[in-house]
């Protein structure tokens, strides 16, 4: 049997500042990845250019909330609650929008290529319009937990793989006469079928810098 506790030792400031490694991970620091499209959208739509743009023009993104269900179970005027199914939420990215439109365009495609507008015919089998994309959670440092921000490098903290993403909305662009000292951006929202977490560290060596 647990022996109750009776105090709890104080924390100092100094205490802390020693369990903060690498002086915690900032949210502004990260990059998104998407390697490739699927093969149901047309060849050119994805290149090296729009990887590259991607990796600088995506200016916000998230770790979607991961959620199990629980399953209330009557006994007797009680309920057993047990562990129902795992859900990922959508996942989305903001994208700043450039003179070129070649990532919404990209984008916009791409669901194009699920479900035309004109007579509602598109891929029908998965693989054909699934494909996986990267978040990496970067560090200060170029290495984990480094004392020091020296380097021309940064550390990759923890890798997020999302396994069979498609887009379910392409987000609108507000147009307005009254909009001033502003660069528009759009967010495209993903379905998610799974994650995975730090794969290998992902394709590392995609055309970035």
């Amino acid at each position: 049997m647990a022996k109750a506790v009776e105090n709890i030792p104080v924390k100092t400031i100094s205490q802390f500042k020693s369990q903060l490694l690498g002086g915690g991970a900032r949210p502004n620091l990260f990059e998104v990845q998407i390697p490739e499209f699927p093969g149901a959208v047309n060849a050119g739509v994805w290149g090296d250019l729009e990887q590259r743009h991607l990796t600088y023009l995506c200016k916000a993104s998230s770790l979607p909330a991961q959620n199990i269900a629980s399953v209330d179970i009557p006994f007797r005027g009680r309920i057993f609650k047990v562990a129902g199914d795992r859900t990922i939420d959508n996942w989305s990215v903001t994208i700043i929008n450039d003179a070129k439109f070649n990532l919404r365009h990209a984008f916009e495609q791409w669901t194009e290529a699920i479900a035309k507008l004109d007579n509602n015919m598109g891929a029908v089998s998965p693989q054909e319009y699934m494909t996986d994309a990267y978040i990496y959670q970067l560090g200060r440092g170029a290495t984990k937990e480094a004392a020091t921000n020296s380097g021309d490098n940064s550390a990759i903290l923890a890798t997020y793989k999302f396994i069979d993403i498609w887009p379910i909305t392409v987000g609108d662009i507000a147009l307005s006469y009254d909009t001033g000292d502003t660069i528009e951006e759009f967010d495209v929202e993903f379905a998610v079928q799974s994650i995975q977490l730090d794969p290998d560290n992902g394709p590392v060596d995609s055309p970035l810098s």
